[in-house]
């Protein structure tokens, strides 16, 4: 993979940010569910802050970026087949976006401004609200094409180069052996503390779909807490390039229920 690929792909999609300058984008407070739409759903599913609370309201506030494309990190390797990271050796090894670290070892080329940077970049050089329809049709599919290219791509290095996600946490590791650096149950509400157990990554363990509650022209204008059993669901960043008039591939139409009944009415 070159280089240029690898920026290629993650310059196409920081087009989503324009996407959500102007659609919106709603973040639960007090919980990491993201919902594509100026004011949320009324659908009771927040667990409250370190989930202390069930089946809750959400208080609904502005997403960002970093809300559809969740940042996944990994220690950067100097060979791929070094000595195991030991617990107190943790801040030795930069951390870095795993797709990028994933990149690195299948022979792209490093640049700084990829390698030093833990996340994207964040700045656009225009105003969304400068855009035609026609515009944002457009940025619209070149962002489901970068994003559909960036996962393929990243299944396909998957079956070349070796990465380990936690079982008990988010921790992802690209490499052959995991690491022993002790991060597992920092937070209360993981359901284990101690050492990683290691399992084979997927696709979704480094670049996260981030599944939201999708709104069809049947569904009322503001999804209710009843209708959640007819509601259907999309990827985030497929839903955001619908609202800018692109139909979504036909492999999201069975979990989005695009042809399903709507709620009855109360």
């Amino acid at each position: 993979m070159s280089d240029l690929f690898l920026h290629n792909i993650y310059l196409k999609i920081l087009a989503l940010e324009i996407e959500a300058l102007l659609l919106n984008i709603a973040l639960k407070r007090y919980c990491p569910e993201v919902y594509i739409g100026e004011n949320g759903h009324l659908i009771q599913t927040c667990h409250g802050y370190r989930r202390r609370a069930k089946n809750q309201a959400h208080e609904w506030i502005r997403g960002s970026l970093n809300d559809i494309l969740v940042p996944v990190e990994a220690f950067h390797l100097r060979t791929m087949f070094q000595n195991i990271i030991n617990h107190q050796e943790r801040f030795d090894y930069d951390r870095i976006p795993a797709v990028v670290e994933l990149c690195l070892q299948a022979g792209a080329i490093p640049s700084e401004e990829i390698v030093c940077g833990s996340s994207l970049p964040s700045s656009v050089p225009f105003q969304a609200d400068s855009l035609s329809d026609d515009d944002l049709m457009l940025l619209g599919r070149e962002t489901l094409k970068a994003w559909e290219a960036l996962r393929s791509g990243v299944q396909r290095l998957l079956l070349v180069y070796p990465a380990k996600v936690c079982e008990h946490c988010s921790e992802v590791h690209i490499g052959p052996s995991g690491h022993k650096a002790r991060l597992c149950g920092v937070f209360k509400f993981e359901s284990w503390r101690g050492s990683h157990f290691w399992k084979k990554a997927e696709v979704d363990h480094l670049v996260p779909s981030k599944t939201v509650w999708y709104r069809r022209p049947q569904d009322p204008p503001l999804l209710l807490d009843d209708g959640r059993n007819y509601y259907g669901h999309a990827p985030a960043v497929v839903d955001l390039c619908t609202k800018a008039g692109i139909i979504a591939p036909s492999k999201y139409h069975c979990m989005m229920k695009l042809e399903g009944l709507s709620a009855p009415s109360l």
